[in-house]
């Protein structure tokens, strides 16, 4: 065997003994794109199909189309929720004033008023249980859960509110051609033009 056989092996972080924090999450080198911090725990992302990706395309250009002037749309950044958890929703509009620069790299919980998940076969369980309990436990107002669906395989948005009493999410209204909401703003997203994309 020479030297040139041998192939580098891949040196993985070692947790700390309590788990990572978003301050890991945000100085360790080397990281893959779109690492999330989940109870601690660093979340690697499989590659996408295109379902997921164009699926983003759509709800992006749909929420950007009425998006009133305090309002961004963001795709793929960061929300700090707590020390421990700072994962990155497919898709969140925050409130303008949060987007403070260009090398920004995440948004505060408090400044999300709706995260957006677009579930992908290796991320069901997070997608469906997990970070929308812990979205609605840091008061992000707004969830939708977006699944592929139909013989069309067309997306079908899950949408939910988060109750002030109860402080978790409740679901207002499942949408499989047509998404028309006017929370957090006046959406209007017609699914079935995902076949233009």
């Amino acid at each position: 065997m020479t030297a040139e056989s041998v192939k580098p092996r891949v040196q993985w972080p070692v947790p700390p003994q309590d788990g990572y924090t978003v301050d890991d999450l945000f100085t360790l080198p080397d990281l893959p794109p779109h690492t999330e911090l989940i109870d601690g725990s660093l979340v690697f992302v499989s590659p996408q199909r295109y379902f997921h990706f164009a699926t983003i395309d759509l709800l992006v250009s749909g929420l950007r189309r009425t998006l009133p002037s305090d309002l961004k749309v963001a795709r793929e950044m960061t929300v700090v929720l707590d020390k421990r958890n700072g994962p990155e929703p497919d898709i969140s509009v925050v409130r303008a004033e949060a987007v403070t620069d260009r090398r920004q790299t995440h948004f505060k919980a408090a400044d999300v008023l709706l995260a957006i998940e677009v579930v992908s076969p290796d991320s069901e369980a997070r997608d469906r249980d997990s970070k929308p309990h812990k979205y609605a436990a840091a008061g992000i107002p707004h969830f939708w859960l977006v699944e592929m669906g139909g013989q069309d395989d067309h997306p079908v948005v899950q949408v939910y509110e988060r109750g002030e009493a109860t402080g978790t999410y409740a679901l207002t209204g499942i949408h499989h051609d047509h998404v028309k909401a006017s929370v957090p703003h006046d959406i209007d997203i017609d699914l079935t033009a995902i076949d233009a994309l």
